[in-house]
């Protein structure tokens, strides 16, 4: 007869490796059928019999695991380089009217747009053919932003490392889960999570590389290194092992939602469209801005009546909603709208400090160092508070959001002669407070949804973070660019009351020239002209009156982020303590 008092815990006995077959002779004998005790010790026996997972580090987990860092990393950094360097890009290949703004559409959308379907390719194909082709579009993404000649043939480029990354960005997360037991997947995907690091600060790596070879060689390093992932996945990742019999591809394509689909993708494209070129020289109330900005709204609103009424296999199953209908309806708009602080602080401060500080490669890449490091720490933060709180998350997601919010709005008063009385600490803080939202949401999505949706979950968190910051990106461009363009009108009047030139057209170039990054043809410019006059100090003068320009268009994203973290702010009230849902576990 076992004595319970003198057993030592299932666990226990697992993370030992010794007792094994006792601890199934206990299993099986009953032992702990009380307070959950029986299902729980029913899962551990099957992990231990499961092929797939391995209980303790190995070299085969260790390359596994190795190849799965490559597959995340590899899916994050073609928007983290080319993100950083995007006055560099439009300098050289033009697009600086705006027309760039859709290299990080073009990435975010397609991203989105697959997350909610990996599942179904993977089912029918496989994770591991996915991963791979997943990574043969990562090669061939960058390699066509990289040797493009204009802005069209870059944001083309990026449309296919965006589909890369929706395929690679879950299938490494799912992939870690797989290969490890229930209790340490949070440690392992975390760890896997935590091999970004350094690429913490990619935008100073972006602007290195620029300096030594050109911008278009960092499409060489997000190239190489997806070539080393895709080889470590064909070599060292095996699809998991399954009793269950693969169903027909037949079944699995009619449970694809494609309506669904079609009316979230379409809709959410042309609505930025419509956006985008209303931030342009095309009055608001013409077709060319209202027909796709309706049709875009409407097709939304289409998608959500489709969800909730009519789709047989909705990508947003209310099953989703039945563990805490009120925390989940919380914490994803939390998710979407905190996606518009992340890319302000993310997409729009390294164009901000190139534009307004000067583009000396090593300065500016030090002047985004807080964005990687303040995230990370952010999260870090957040995940260390959670347990310290045991799960008293509602208090601390109202917290979060506060930070979140206030300092990033507080980024708009950043100025040409505080960036380091202020502007670095105000930075820093708002990338904590980023960083403490958006990766603590994820979390509390998995846990406040049932466990067979975890997957479902997780593919819906990634897609409308990404669609939400697309929207905000696109949102903050538009009413960046209406700002500005009176301001370069201000910086003409400026030069020409300075002495520079009287000539109009001299001017509108020159200030055209200094917006758009292009120094080199404006020193050109000034030294060939015989309209330009004090050409000793004209260029200075020039980059001068337009970085006064900048200051006072960059405040007006930052401004608008307030109203995307006050959403968040108010939805944290309404979460309840994830601490609910952990009892007995």
């Amino acid at each position: 007869m076992v004595s319970t008092d003198s057993t030592p815990p299932p666990t226990e006995v697992i993370m030992s490796g010794k007792g094994h077959d006792n601890f199934i002779e206990k299993l099986e004998a009953g032992y702990g059928e009380d307070h959950h005790d029986a299902a729980r010790n029913a899962a551990l026996r099957d992990e231990l019999n499961n092929p797939n997972i391995h209980q303790h580090m190995n070299f085969k987990l260790f390359m596994a695991l190795t190849a799965m860092s490559f597959l995340w990393v590899g899916s994050q950094i073609p928007l983290y380089l080319y993100g950083a360097i995007l006055p560099l890009i439009y300098s050289d290949i033009g697009g600086a009217d705006g027309t760039y703004l859709w290299m990080i559409i073009g990435y975010l959308i397609p991203n989105a747009a697959l997350c909610p379907f990996v599942g179904n390719l993977s089912d029918m194909f496989g994770r591991k053919s996915v991963a791979v082709a997943g990574q043969i579009l990562l090669m061939i993404g960058p390699i066509i932003v990289s040797t493009a000649t204009n802005i069209n043939a870059a944001i083309g480029g990026m449309v296919v490392c965006g589909l890369g990354a929706g395929l690679n960005e879950l299938i490494s997360l799912a992939g870690t889960s797989e290969l490890v037991p229930v209790r340490k997947r949070p440690a392992y995907v975390g760890a896997v999570v935590a091999t970004i690091l350094p690429f913490c600060p990619s935008a100073l790596w972006a602007q290195l590389v620029a300096l030594q070879g050109g911008w278009r060689w960092n499409g060489g390093i997000i190239g190489i290194w997806n070539l080393v992932g895709l080889i470590l996945v064909v070599f060292c990742y095996k699809d998991p092992l399954s009793d269950v019999p693969m169903r027909p591809k037949k079944e699995i394509l009619a449970e694809i939602d494609y309506v669904g689909g079609f009316l979230s993708i379409a809709g959410v494209v042309l609505f930025m469209v419509g956006m985008q070129t209303g931030a342009q020289d095309v009055p608001w109330t013409t077709a060319r801005v209202l027909v796709p900005f309706l049709i875009g709204a409407a097709l939304i609103a289409a998608f959500f009546v489709w969800e909730m009424k009519f789709a047989k296999n909705p990508m947003v199953p209310a099953a989703l909603f039945s563990k805490d209908k009120r925390s989940m309806i919380s914490i994803l708009l939390i998710t979407f709208f905190s996606g518009g602080n992340f890319l302000v602080v993310l997409l729009f401060w390294p164009t901000q400090s190139f534009n307004m500080y000067g583009g000396d490669p090593i300065p500016d890449g030090i002047r985004t160092l807080p964005i990687g490091f303040g995230i990370i720490g952010g999260a870090f933060l957040a995940l260390v508070l959670i347990g310290v709180t045991k799960g008293r998350t509602t208090i601390l997601m109202v917290i979060f959001t506060c930070i979140m919010t206030a300092f990033t709005g507080a980024m708009a008063h950043a100025s040409l002669d505080n960036l380091n009385s202020y502007v670095y600490p105000i930075l820093t803080l708002s990338c904590v407070g980023v960083g403490t939202v958006i990766i603590p949401s994820s979390i509390i999505a998995q846990i406040v949804a049932p466990t067979e949706l975890i997957g479902t979950i997780t593919a819906i968190t990634l897609s409308i973070r990404y669609i939400g910051g697309a929207i905000a990106f696109t949102a903050y461009y538009n009413v960046f660019y209406a700002k500005f363009y009176p301001l370069a009108v201000l910086a003409g009047t400026k030069t020409a009351y300075a002495g520079i030139s009287f000539d109009y057209p001299t001017l509108v170039q020159m200030i055209e020239y200094a917006a758009r990054s292009q120094t080199r043809l404006l020193k050109e410019l000034i030294a060939s002209s015989p309209l330009v006059f004090k050409k000793d100090t004209a260029f200075d003068t020039i980059i001068g009156f337009t970085q006064e320009a900048f200051t006072e268009a960059y405040r007006y994203p930052y401004y608008i982020s307030i109203a995307f973290g006050g959403v968040c702010i108010i939805c944290a009230f309404f979460l309840r303590d994830i601490r609910v849902h952990m009892e007995g576990v």
